[in-house]
Parts: structure tokens; C-alpha cells; sequence
């Protein structure tokens, strides 16, 4: 559910977007305050107060999202309203620059200026086109999380319990209500054992408490979702191994009514509603 890897993402938004932190939005801020003091003395124009307004929305935008696509925050750690906020913000940007690409391509078709100072303007387009695509991959992965919980929560409130199939057909939905207790070093062993089997990391799209959970009403807190298709041989696997544990889960081939496909297995008892008080 990543484009190129967020480490690609993230050395576009260094390139792309090198003044987009705090420091940049102080700064524009400031300047806004000066021109607006300058206009009101009679010393700046309505366009400059504008292009002002402008830099300041630009640099507030660039910090959001800089900041969403920071390849250090998990993708579970946005909500699904942080990351609809930075993809408004990405294109917002893009249409900025088209304007100023316009402006310029409106100074050429009249002979004021070259066409080869189109280029840049048109190479900041293409960055932003880029940046623009890359939000939208992110909160349609971030939906296909969401998708996860929902369907975990709608299985979880039904309490009635399946018999695992791991050894058989995978039904759409299967519970499995395991006796034993899910904490840190049962995770451990699920992981060690996982690395051992396949020769590769446990493929964890959430662990514990994330933002996205906590922002839909859901405590995630000692459970872990597992980015594994049941019907696979590491799902097979995985549920094989839980049962033999008895250690509980729930397995998904898709999400609930007909969202996003986001086959997975919820390790650990089944997310509850947060109290106001959590």
C-alpha cells in the first residue's frame, strides 16, 4: 500500500518542498504583517499585500504536508481528516503553481520573456503533480486501514464465534476465541517464529494504539493487525499457529459492505468502543 517506498515520497518532499516547516510559515507570516502595515501607510499595493497572502498560504500548506508525508510517521498515525486536509493542501499548491505557469506562459505569448523560462515553472508543476499523487495513494491506503477496523468492529459486536478454517476454505469472516492472553511477549514469539517460517518481517500495518483507531472510537490498545491474505500460505500459517497458541483472532478476506479490499489478521481480542474518560 506504498508507492516507490515513503523513503522515494520523502526525498521528493525534501527536494520539493525545502522551506516547508514552521520556520518558513513564521516567516511568511511575519512578512504578510509587514506589507499589510507598508499598504496601510501607503507605501506597498493591493498586489503585493495579495502576493503576500499568498506565501503565507503556500508555506502553511507546504508545512502540512511535509509533515503528512513524513516518511517517519506511520501511516496509522494520521486520521483519515489529517490526511484529507494534506491532500486539499497538495492540491491547492498544484493549482498555485499552474497559475504562475499560466502568468508566465502569458508573458512569452507576448514577447516579454523567452519560452525557455517556461522550465522551471513547468518542472515545479510536475513535482507537484507528483506530490499530489502521492497524497491520494496514502489516504487511499489510510481508507483501506480504516476499511480494516470497521470490519473488525462489526465482527466484534456481533460475539458469536467461528471455528477456524485454516486447514480448509477460508470463510469471509473467521473468529477464532482463543483462552490465552495476547500481550508484548506473545507478540514476540508470533514474530520470531513468522521471520523463522519465511524468511521475512511480520507484514504489520498496525500495532496498538494508532491515531486513525483512536480518532474512529476504537481501542486498539494489545491487539495488532497483520497486512497477510488468510487464504495465503503465511495467513494459513499465521492462523494455524494462533490456534495452537490459543492465542484469539479474527481473520478478514475483505472488508465489510462491498469498501475497499483489505484482506488481514486482527491478532488479540476484538477492539472495543473507548470510554469517554480514555
Amino acid at each position: 500500500m506504498r508507492i516507490c517506498g515513503w523513503t522515494c515520497v520523502s526525498l521528493l518532499v525534501a527536494c520539493v518542498l525545502s522551506a516547508a516547516d514552521t520556520a518558513a510559515v513564521r516567516q511568511a507570516s511575519e512578512q504578510l504583517a509587514f506589507v499589510r502595515k507598508l499598504a496601510e501607510a501607503g507605501a506597498a499595493s493591493k498586489k503585493q499585500v495579495e502576493q503576500a497572502e499568498t506565501a503565507l498560504k503556500q508555506a502553511q500548506d507546504d508545512a502540512l504536508i511535509a509533515e503528512t508525508l513524513d516518511a517517519r510517521v506511520a501511516l496509522e498515525d494520521l486520521t483519515e481528516e489529517q490526511s484529507a486536509e494534506a491532500t486539499g493542501a497538495a492540491t491547492r499548491r498544484l493549482e498555485r503553481i499552474r497559475a504562475r505557469l499560466a502568468e508566465q506562459a502569458n508573458l512569452v505569448g507576448q514577447g516579454v520573456a523567452p519560452r525557455t523560462s517556461l522550465v522551471p515553472f513547468e518542472e515545479e508543476v510536475d513535482g507537484a503533480r507528483r506530490i499530489v499523487a502521492a497524497m491520494e495513494q496514502r489516504a487511499r491506503s489510510l481508507s483501506e486501514i480504516a476499511a480494516m477496523i470497521r470490519a473488525e468492529q462489526e465482527v466484534g459486536d456481533q460475539q458469536t464465534d467461528q471455528p477456524s478454517l485454516a486447514d480448509g476454505a477460508i470463510a469471509r469472516v473467521t473468529r477464532f476465541a482463543g483462552e490465552n492472553k495476547f500481550g508484548a511477549d506473545e507478540f514476540k514469539q508470533v514474530v520470531l517464529e513468522f521471520e523463522r517460517k519465511f524468511d521475512r518481517k511480520l507484514p504489520v500495518s498496525a500495532r496498538g494504539e494508532t491515531a486513525l483507531h483512536r480518532s474512529m472510537g476504537f481501542d486498539h490498545r494489545g491487539r495488532v493487525d497483520v497486512a497477510v491474505l488468510p487464504e495465503s500460505v503465511e495467513g494459513r500459517w499465521l492462523m494455524r499457529y494462533l490456534e495452537q497458541q490459543k492465542i484469539p483472532f479474527f481473520a478478514f478476506l475483505t472488508a465489510v459492505r462491498g469498501q475497499a479490499t483489505a484482506p488481514h489478521i486482527h491478532i488479540g481480542p476484538p477492539s472495543t468502543r473507548l470510554r469517554s474518560t480514555d
